[in-house]
C-alpha cells in the first residue's frame, strides 16, 4: 500500500506541512489540534515528541516542549492519546522527536505501535543517515513507515546525495544554519541554496523547514521545493489564540 506521505507528495499542489509540540497547550489538546488542522486545509502533520534535551529547537519550541513534559506527556501517552485518530483523519502525520525516547521504547516496539496507529513517518534530527541505514532502515520499512532527513545548507553534495539514495519520502531542507523560530523572510544567500538543491534534480521531493511564518515566507520556500512546514510561528500562535483560533492562523498563509 502506497505511504500517504507519498501520496500527498504526488499531488499537484505546494504542501503545507504543521508542526506542534503534543501536549501544549495542554495535555489533551493533541488530537484536537490534529483534527482542526486537517479541516483547515493542511497537507501534513508533524506531531513532536518532547524531549527534555532539544538540541535543534529555537526557543520557542524548547518552551513548548518543557511545558508539554510538565503537563505529563510521555511516549506511552501519546500512542495512546492517537490510537483511535484514524477513525477521524486521513492526512499524513509524522512524529518528530528525538532518537532517545526511540531506543528507551524499543526502536521495533515504537515501529510497530507507529504503524497499528496509522503513523506515516518519523523525522528523527539525532539519529545519523548512516546508522539508520546500516542499523534500523529494514525495521521501518517492515513497519511501512517513511524516515525525513535532514539537509542544511552545509550539507556536503556527497552526503545529500547518499541522504536521497537512503530517503524515500520527502528530504526535510533547513533554511539556514541556525536554530529553528521564524525570521522576516529569506535573504539572498537562503534562495540560491533552495535553487542549488533543486538543480541537483534529486528523486525525493524537499519540504523547507525553518523561518517561516506568514505567505511571503511560504511562497518564498515553495518557489522551487514541494512545500514548508510551520512550527514556532504556530506554536507562538496557539499560544496566544489556543486551539480554536487555528482557522485564522492557517488563512493567514495562503
Amino acid at each position: 500500500m502506497a505511504n500517504r506521505i507519498n501520496n500527498k507528495l504526488n499531488e499537484d499542489e505546494k504542501l503545507l506541512s504543521i508542526y506542534f509540540t503534543a501536549g501544549y497547550p495542554k495535555l489533551g489538546d493533541t488530537v484536537e489540534i490534529i483534527q482542526n488542522l486537517e479541516k483547515n486545509g493542511i497537507d501534513m502533520i508533524e506531531i513532536g515528541l518532547p524531549f527534555s534535551d532539544p538540541l535543534a529547537d529555537g526557543p520557542t519550541i524548547q518552551q513548548s516542549s518543557t511545558a508539554a513534559l510538565k503537563n505529563g506527556m510521555t511516549t506511552e501517552i501519546l500512542f495512546d492519546q492517537l490510537k483511535d485518530i484514524r477513525k477521524s483523519v486521513s492526512i499524513p502525520l509524522i512524529i518528530m522527536g528525538y532518537f532517545n525516547p526511540m531506543l528507551q521504547y524499543g526502536v521495533e516496539a515504537f515501529c510497530k505501535k507507529c504503524q497499528e496507529i496509522g503513523i506515516d513517518g518519523l523525522i528523527i534530527p539525532d539519529l545519523p543517515v548512516d546508522v539508520y541505514h546500516d542499523e534500523y532502515q529494514e525495521t521501518f520499512e517492515k513497519y511501512g513507515l517513511i524516515n525525513v532527513f535532514l539537509i542544511t545548507p552545509q550539507t556536503s553534495e556527497e552526503r545529500i546525495r547518499f541522504i536521497d539514495s537512503v530517503s524515500n519520502g520527502f528530504i526535510y531542507m533547513v533554511s539556514s544554519a541556525s536554530v529553528t523560530g521564524s525570521q522576516s523572510g529569506f535573504g539572498d544567500e537562503q534562495q540560491a541554496y533552495f535553487q542549488r538543491i533543486a538543480d541537483m534534480n534529486l528523486e525525493n521531493p524537499q519540504i523547507v523547514g525553518f523561518g517561516i511564518s506568514n505567505s511571503e515566507t511560504f511562497e518564498q520556500a515553495t518557489k522551487s521545493a514541494k512545500g514548508a512546514i510551520i512550527g514556532s510561528a504556530f506554536i507562538k500562535h496557539l499560544n496566544g489564540h489556543g486551539v480554536d483560533g487555528i482557522s485564522t492562523f492557517t488563512k493567514t498563509i495562503r
